[in-house]
């Protein structure tokens, strides 16, 4: 109820009576002034005018179920339309995981407002504080084969990219095959996790990290990391933010889906991939070696061409790619 009432306030042009909330969900006055009293006790500004009703004036920017419900709404289909959210987690995949393995429904999405143990790509931990990020996992359970899976990072990443720069106006590109960048700096990781059989897949976790309204980062990365809030110089509502990824990932995964590889979205993709065109380093091989990115190919590796002049495909499990000069 504390959800249908917050969207029946948000959507309203004028106060709305407390005699109307009560009638809408058959319940006591004493049970509409609990909620509103818990809405104000999250932040929410609530002005209650004597025969006139409620109405809100102010939201704040909170991760709840019921923010998140509002906010997504009816504009997926089954993208966070089951919606998991907690103070204080360990990690968002790891729950997630939890859950795909007790059965929760594909497209269950869970949400933190901290985590003590997130993790990036190879292991690495990821800065997790509380009340300015995006902490979020989405599980999935996809019909393909587990060898497509893990083209859902790039599906991903795109997503979030595009959905970015149309919420903000501000050119997010993609450095493969799983950091979002801004200025040449990261702002968000995404780390794709699976449970497979031989021949299906059990779910697939998809975790996004995104630092929205971040001021500092700890010394060892302030070179390489920023927030959307340091690049743009002001605060986003990350309730909107994630509502946008997932109407643009919705839309991209159920292309995926019917295509099974990403040749429909190669001209797209490499259009907002940062190292397109550009000599990178290739890390991770034996010696490793200089070479420029030339775009993905339909399964999602990255084309390079080496100095000698021969093309081949590198593979995100195997290496890393940076630039000559710097992160990207």
């Amino acid at each position: 109820m504390k959800a249908e009432i917050l969207k029946m306030l948000k959507e309203a042009d004028d106060h709305i009576s407390g005699q109307q909330l009560c009638e809408q969900f058959q319940v006591s006055r004493t049970a509409v002034w609990k909620v509103i009293n818990q809405l104000k006790e999250e932040g929410y500004q609530v002005e209650a005018v004597r025969n006139k009703g409620y109405r809100i004036i102010e939201s704040p920017d909170v991760l709840t179920r019921e923010e998140l419900a509002v906010q997504i709404g009816d504009a997926t289909r089954w993208a966070g339309q089951e919606i998991v959210c907690f103070t204080e987690t360990d990690s968002t995949n790891v729950r997630a995981r939890k859950l795909g393995e007790n059965g929760a429904a594909h497209g269950t999405l869970v949400v933190a407002e901290q985590q003590t143990a997130g993790r990036g790509r190879r292991g690495r931990g990821w800065e997790s504080p509380a009340g300015s990020s995006i902490y979020m996992s989405l599980l999935l359970r996809p019909e393909f084969l587990p060898n497509k899976a893990p083209m859902l990072t790039i599906v991903m990443a795109y997503s979030v990219a595009t959905a970015l720069r149309e919420q903000t106006g501000l050119d997010f590109r993609i450095k493969w095959p799983n950091d979002i960048v801004l200025n040449g700096k990261k702002v968000v990781g995404i780390l794709t996790e699976m449970s497979t059989e031989i021949e299906y897949i059990n779910h697939v976790v998809i975790g996004v990290g995104i630092n929205v309204n971040t001021e500092a980062f700890p010394e060892e990365i302030c070179a390489t990391a920023t927030s959307i809030r340091r690049e743009s110089g002001k605060t986003w509502r990350r309730a909107e933010l994630i509502a946008a990824i997932l109407r643009q990932f919705e839309v991209q995964y159920e292309r995926f889906v019917k295509e099974e590889d990403l040749a429909y979205l190669r001209e797209a993709y490499d259009a907002v991939l940062v190292n397109c065109n550009r000599e990178v380093r290739i890390l991770g091989e034996k010696d490793g070696y200089r070479a420029v990115a030339l775009g993905i190919d339909d399964q999602g590796e990255l084309l390079v061409r080496k100095e000698d002049g021969t093309v081949t495909s590198v593979y995100a499990g195997e290496v890393s790619v940076r630039g000559i000069y710097g992160y990207v």
